[in-house]
């Protein structure tokens, strides 16, 4: 419904003709310009952009830098489009441009404002355009005269200046896009759309990052889904080549990564939203391909080892299966402290929840790394390498000292709260409309449904937490032990930026809530007024204890 509009046109490529040459124009314009003894014959030879000759030069600037930059903008889209990422390259070169023309719109500014007739400063900051006049050729209210009969939908139009702004994140966002190098790991394609969310980019870069991911159903359009899960679930490698790969449920599968994909490319309430709705997906097609598997196979104490290499297979892709919808877990309680859907009084079972999604997690971890170490060992390793093997085995893996450093601040946070509450050292918010119980269901109904975890239940969350007292976590602080393991692991991390980034945030939230806890059992008792509440202040999720009087 373009009302009459013609939205299309001629399409993109005359749209780039016509503003070469205009661009070619105003160029010839701006070097005569430049020579004082042509200035007379630029009013005789061309049409000046208006009648003040000495106004012209500063015209001319103004309007080539505005006209380069919509020509580069459009080649950093169209680079940006093409299929698997080999335009990513000279799309940072045209981002590296439109940055720079965009610097010389913002300094014309001054001159368009002094030279515009009948403009005045008072709320200039609010102007659409540079110069402080009205736009020439465009109606904010036309969609509230010509859209279908509904409540009209005023459109805040951005100013000037925020136009800029936007711009410039926007080609910032695209250039990280950009200069992703396309790890063919599905490991690390999720933490690197995880950790570009945070920078919340706008919808144009989160469409961009999901066309390069997907194509044809394809990781960048190049590496079948199949190959995808074979490299994250560390199947043998006769497994590329076999038929197992044609199976339903394996082609169900691939499905599901790609939707997995999509999804987190999308913004935090969608994203939110339909990963909790997808984990009953990934616990469907568990369970089918462990119905799949006992049938082809039996039991699995009954299979000798290695008789069959569907059964190496099908035992890593469950696993493989588990670890992913416990991230998908993780990743859709996480969301919820970025929506700030939690309140205070329900840091408790939410941080319960954490834990144990968390503890499942790195579990799952551990065990296909486990697996990937044994089959390295079987590479043709020599019997003399065998001690080193074993000595590398009770190794603990970096991603699962990861986990473990966040679990341990999961679960202090999580004692440490219920003790606060038992013993009445919270400021808590009753709340008339409904039970804790029902705030429990509530927020993790799409968990509980999808029978992720066994036996957790808003009654064992508090079975787990009635008892706890202050005076018993001092004795076992959590907190310590995520500050221990996250300097353990920094050394492991010394070339990933972000891991390591975060691990400075736990030993931060840690250690602040480590002294916390102490301030709190040493004067809590002899100061009633003393009261904890929680900030956000040194890390997005994991919540910091501030102790003041009340």
């Amino acid at each position: 419904m373009a009302y009459g509009l013609p939205l299309d046109g001629d399409g993109d490529e005359k749209c780039l003709s016509l503003l070469n040459a205009v661009e070619e124009t105003i160029s010839r314009q701006l070097r005569a310009c430049k020579a004082p003894s042509s200035r007379r014959r630029v009013l005789e030879d061309m049409e000046p952009l208006q009648t003040n000759l000495d106004l012209e030069e500063g015209y001319c600037k103004a309007l080539l830098c505005r006209l380069r930059f919509r020509k580069h903008f459009y080649h950093v889209l169209t680079s940006m489009r093409r299929p698997q990422g080999r335009g990513l390259e000279l799309a940072r070169k045209h981002i590296a441009t439109c940055l720079s023309e965009l610097d010389c719109i913002y300094r014309s500014s001054d001159f368009l404002r002094s030279s515009a007739s009948g403009t005045s400063e008072d709320g200039i900051e609010d102007r659409t355009t540079a110069s402080g006049c009205q736009p020439i050729g465009f109606d904010a209210s036309l969609n509230c005269r010509l859209s279908a009969p509904t409540p009209p939908r005023a459109i805040k139009i951005l100013s000037w200046k925020k136009a800029i702004e936007y711009f410039v994140k926007l080609l910032h966002d695209l250039d990280i896009i950009c200069s992703y190098s396309l790890d063919p790991s599905l490991e690390g394609v999720l933490q690197f759309v995880v950790q570009f969310q945070k920078s919340q980019p706008d919808l144009v870069a989160r469409a961009h990052l999901q066309l390069l991911l997907v194509q044809d159903g394809k990781l960048y359009g190049r590496d079948s889904m199949f190959a995808v899960i074979t490299r994250a679930a560390v199947l043998p490698e006769v497994a590329k080549n076999h038929d197992v790969q044609k199976n339903e449920y394996f082609v169900q599968l691939g499905q599901l990564v790609i939707n997995m994909l999509k999804i987190l490319c999308t913004n935090a309430a969608w994203q939110r939203r339909k990963l909790g709705k997808m984990l009953q997906d990934w616990r469907v097609i568990y369970v089918q391909l462990e119905l799949a598997f006992r049938k082809e196979f039996g039991e699995v104490s009954s299979i000798p080892e290695d008789e069959n290499v569907c059964v190496k297979i099908f035992q890593h892709i469950l696993l493989w299966v588990e670890e992913q919808t416990y991230w998908i877990a993780s990743r859709f309680l996480i969301l919820g402290f970025e929506l700030e859907l939690y309140s205070p009084s329900e840091y408790c079972m939410v941080y319960w929840y954490i834990y144990v999604v968390l503890i499942k997690l790195s579990e799952k971890t551990h065990l296909k790394m486990a697996a990937k170490n044994d089959m390295g060992k079987r590479k043709g390793k020599k019997k003399r390498d065998y001690p080193k093997d074993v000595a590398r085995e009770y190794r603990i893996p970096p991603a699962v000292l990861f986990l473990q450093c966040q679990i341990c601040l999961a679960e202090g946070l999580t004692m440490m709260l219920a003790a606060l509450r038992n013993e009445h050292m919270i400021l808590q918010s009753r709340n008339p409309f409904n039970t804790e119980q029902e705030r429990f269901i509530q927020h993790f109904e799409l968990l509980q449904k999808a029978c992720i975890l066994d036996h957790v239940s808003f009654h064992s969350f508090r079975e787990s937490t009635t008892y706890a007292r202050l005076s018993t976590l001092v004795m076992y602080n959590y907190f310590k032990d995520a500050q221990r393991i996250a300097k353990e692991a920094k050394s492991s991390f010394s070339n990933d930026p972000d891991k390591l980034a975060e691990l400075r945030k736990i030993e931060q939230v840690a250690e602040h809530n480590s002294i916390a806890l102490n301030v709190i059992s040493r004067v809590g008792a002899l100061d009633p007024t003393l009261k904890a509440s929680f900030e956000f202040g040194h890390h997005p999720y994991f919540a910091t204890a501030v102790v003041k009087r009340s």
